[in-house]
């Protein structure tokens, strides 16, 4: 059992395969996120609620209507 008379290192393959199987997820993952930018409409915002608004405007000093 001549490994070496294969000419291949067995970890190298292993580290090929993986590396391969890697970047092709990363390609992959990057060229669908290209695609959904380009394609999918924008999420719309959830609307804010009432309680929050207030919230945020007794932070800036600004006095809520009715008060």
């Amino acid at each position: 059992m001549d490994t070496e008379a294969q000419g291949f290192n067995p970890g190298l393959i292993v580290l090929l395969v993986v590396g391969g199987l890697v970047s092709a997820f990363l390609v992959g993952n990057y060229a669908l996120y290209v695609y959904a930018q380009k394609n999918l409409p924008p999420r719309k915002k959830k609307p804010v609620s009432k309680k929050k608004l207030k919230k945020e405007k007794l932070k800036q000093g600004v006095a809520p209507p009715g008060e």
